[in-house]
């Protein structure tokens, strides 16, 4: 067979290979027919990539091994080419990824790659294929030595993607230690900002004092920012983690410090913060100082899921502490009575002996005070929360009573806590009521028999600058009422008049000159300390030191209708009606309606009764003045009361005047009860023939038509009655044109039953004609206000709504 060179490839016997080109290769694997067009080819231009890559692709089907042949000879001749290194790389990779990895196809690969990097070493994807190739072999020494070798041949800004592929490395369980360590630290040279994935290696590793001291140094830089989105305060709580389950094997950090650090710096999880110090202490055995903390924690923390956090701690710490001690008494116990059955008889008494001579000088056995000890704290969780509550608003008021109930069987710490309420609480800013405080304070001395103490504890509550008149007068009223439980009844009428005395000009004067007026300036205007003090003055004074008070009232303008009422008894019961009557007089000028209206309907009844028609006139002009002051609604039962005087002291006359302009000025709503009732009284008075006036100016009023209907049939049946047939058919027409058939069928029975016992065919057949003429021409009416509300939505839709 001729050589390669001098012409075309011919398929030689098996016996003649070693003398071929192909020498060594299998038979299967010589160019075949179809192969001679590319053959011939690259043997023309051995050196242009086309060539080869369109053998390559026509043989797409080949078997690996025959395509193998035709990459070899193709990086013979180009072995700087990266398209053909990369494709064969890839096609050797999938070749041998079925096989295990100690197939020796796997050797042939890494010798391929080694090869490849001859010329290659600055391709990163080529690396990137051997060394993920190397991690699946799990071929930790080869591929640390080559992650090296491609660290240095790539320039720095492709190393990011070496180093994802090192850490995996770095990360395999068969990897030392030692050398994790060393690529993570040379990574973080690298790449500062991935400390956590270094740190967490570190705390899977369990290498904890490295692992503190790298979460330490990030958060002391505070140009840190983290990768994975956590913020400083998880960063700090898991250095807490660390250095409290820890801390026998880390040294060299001051764990107190960096702890209250971050209780002072985050004011979130506090209650784990001060949780974790003290599980420091407890794992150092410092049992002591991890009680000291614990207690620091429950009095500083701010919100009651913090305490809630700090105190669950503490109780299982105490309860644990007591375990462990019942634990070792048994313990003990056991081993003592082994030895007492081993040692007989003498060794009993020896050490009945030794428990007798020092039984109280044992302080060994501290189970008793740890019993106590956590007895004690649980009942002191009350008063711990309570001390939270406060801590989040001192000036809660409500939160400072329920402290105090807290200790009602400690009369000293009551006191200790409202003297402590009393200091603290800002009325301005108060959450509640702060004179409360005061007058609970008192009560408290009071119930013990303290009066001295209790009006010592209101002589200081008075001097209060509160925020509210109201509270500085119910202090006041608290100390009278003390005073007159007591029994000290002058003293609570000279409380009532020292609170209620004005202050002198030069106060007034000071006050405003510094800006900021007291509410003891304003006390004396307070209505309730005046209610008080001439609710005593009436118990316990006389009738002038009683009307002094009252007058006083009225001078200042502070007196109530109420006030008005009760001074004006007061002068009636002893006998002072003139005065009386002149209070009501000053009651009617001060108030308006709707206020006023007692006031002038006792004062009109009052005077009726007391002067009957001994002063009409002057009755008269009250009652004048009285419905010409009142508002329409209210004028009914004045009129009511002004005709009744006419009728019972004056001129039947002048009553039927006023019911008549009583019906003029009333509103529309009681016109028809005002006509029934003046009607009654006409007839009462003057006889049913009088009527007939009241009932034609009823009907032409204005009346609403269903009144105008029931006015009219009764102004027809008294026709009927007094036999003026005519005259009663003549108004039921008229009011006819204000009954609807369908909606008035009774007016119609009634008129119906009329004609038949008074009428005769004609007026019944009239009264029929009638009936129907109303009854189409509302037809009618409803219709076109239907036709209209379709026309226009807007138009109001009344009569077809029903």
């Amino acid at each position: 067979m001729p050589s390669a060179a001098a012409g075309p490839v011919e398929v030689a016997p098996p016996a003649k290979a070693a003398a071929l080109p192909f020498a060594g290769i299998s038979p299967d694997l010589y160019p075949t027919e179809d192969d001679l067009p590319y053959e011939e080819e690259i043997l023309r231009e051995p050196f242009k990539l086309k060539g080869w890559w369109r053998y390559l692709v026509a043989r797409a089907a080949a078997p690996f091994a025959k395509r193998a042949v035709i990459y070899e000879r193709a990086l013979k001749a180009l072995p700087g080419s990266y398209k053909l290194w990369h494709a064969y790389l890839r096609e050797r990779l999938d070749h041998v990824r079925p096989h295990p990895i100690s197939h020796p196809a796997y050797a042939s690969l890494n010798n391929t790659f080694e090869r490849a990097l001859a010329t290659m070493h600055k391709m990163p994807r080529v690396w990137v294929l051997y060394l993920t190739s190397l991690l699946d072999q799990r071929l930790l020494t080869r591929g640390r030595r080559n992650f090296d070798r491609a660290l240095r041949a790539l320039p720095v800004t492709q190393h990011d993607r070496i180093w994802p592929l090192y850490l995996r490395l770095a990360s395999l369980p068969a990897c030392p230690v030692e050398t994790s360590f060393r690529v993570f630290r040379r990574y973080l040279q690298f790449d500062p900002s991935h400390a956590e994935d270094f740190i967490e290696f570190l705390v899977s590793a369990e290498r904890w004092q490295e692992a503190a001291d790298r979460l330490a140094s990030v958060l002391n830089d505070d140009g840190f920012r983290s990768v994975k989105g956590k913020t400083r305060h998880q960063l700090w709580l898991e250095l807490c983690d660390i250095l409290t389950k820890h801390a026998d094997e880390v040294a060299g950090l001051k764990v107190d410090a960096i702890l209250r650090g971050g209780i002072r710096k985050f004011t979130d999880e506090v209650g784990k913060l001060w949780t974790s110090l003290a599980d420091y202490y407890v794992r150092r055995t410092l049992y002591e100082k991890a009680r000291d903390v614990f207690e620091e924690g429950v009095s500083s923390v701010m919100t009651v899921q913090e305490f809630s956090v700090v105190f669950e701690a503490y109780t299982q710490f105490e309860q644990s502490m007591l375990a462990a001690k019942l634990e070792a008494a048994e313990e003990d116990g056991a081993a003592e009575s082994d030895e007492g059955e081993k040692g007989g008889r003498k060794n009993k008494v020896e050490k009945l002996e030794k428990e007798l001579a020092a039984c109280w000088l044992n302080d060994e056995d501290d189970t008793d005070l740890r019993l106590a000890r956590f007895e004690r704290l649980l009942d002191r969780r009350p008063e711990l929360l309570s001390s939270v509550l406060l801590r989040q608003n001192p000036h809660n008021v409500e939160e400072w009573h329920r402290r105090v109930k807290l200790f009602d069987k400690d009369p000293a710490k009551q006191v200790a806590t409202y003297v402590e309420a009393v200091k603290t609480v800002d009325p301005m800013k108060a959450v509640g009521k702060p004179h409360t405080l005061w007058v609970a304070f008192a009560k408290m001395y009071e119930k013990h028999n303290r009066l001295d103490s209790a009006e010592d504890i209101f002589k200081k509550a008075t001097q209060v600058n509160y925020k509210a008149v109201d509270h500085l007068a119910t202090i006041w009223c608290e100390w009278a009422e003390m005073e007159l439980r007591n029994q000290h009844f002058d003293k609570a009428i000279e409380l009532m008049r020292l609170a209620t005395a004005e202050p002198s000009v030069e106060v007034k004067r000071r006050a405003a000159a510094e800006g900021d007026e007291p509410v003891q300036l304003k006390l004396h205007k307070s209505l309730k300390l005046w209610s008080i003090y001439v609710d005593l003055e009436e118990s316990l004074g006389s009738l002038e030191t009683t009307r002094a008070v009252y007058e006083r009232i009225l001078d200042l303008r502070i007196a109530t209708p109420q006030i008005i009422l009760n001074y004006a008894f007061l002068l009636e019961e002893n006998k002072y009606f003139e005065d009386a009557f002149k209070v009501y007089e000053r009651g009617v000028k001060i108030f308006k309606y709707p206020h006023v209206k007692d006031i002038w309907v006792t004062y009109l009844t009052k005077f009726v009764k007391r002067y009957q028609r001994s002063k009409l006139e002057r009755a008269r002009e009250l009652f004048t003045e009285a419905v010409e002051k009142a508002p329409p609604h209210e004028k009914k039962a004045l009129y009511l009361q002004y005709a009744k005087l006419e009728e019972d002291y004056g001129l039947a006359k002048r009553a039927m005047n006023v019911y008549d302009e009583a019906v003029r000025a009333v509103p529309n709503t009681e016109k028809m009860s005002m006509y029934e009732i003046y009607i009654a009284r006409a007839a009462e008075l003057f006889g049913v023939p009088r009527t007939r006036q009241i009932y034609e100016q009823a009907i032409e009023s204005g009346l609403p038509d269903k009144d105008v209907m029931v006015m009219c049939m009764k102004f027809a049946e008294l026709e009927r009655n007094l036999g003026e047939i005519d005259r009663s058919r003549a108004i039921y027409i008229h009011a006819s044109n204000y009954a609807d058939p369908n909606s008035h069928p009774e007016f119609w029975k009634k008129w119906n039953d009329f004609e038949i016992q008074h009428g005769n065919e004609d007026t019944f057949r009239e009264m029929l004609r009638i009936k129907r003429t109303v009854a189409a021409s509302r037809s009618q009416d409803i219709q076109q206000i239907c036709i209209l509300q379709l026309v226009d939505p807007a138009f109001p839709l009344l009569v077809c709504d029903l």
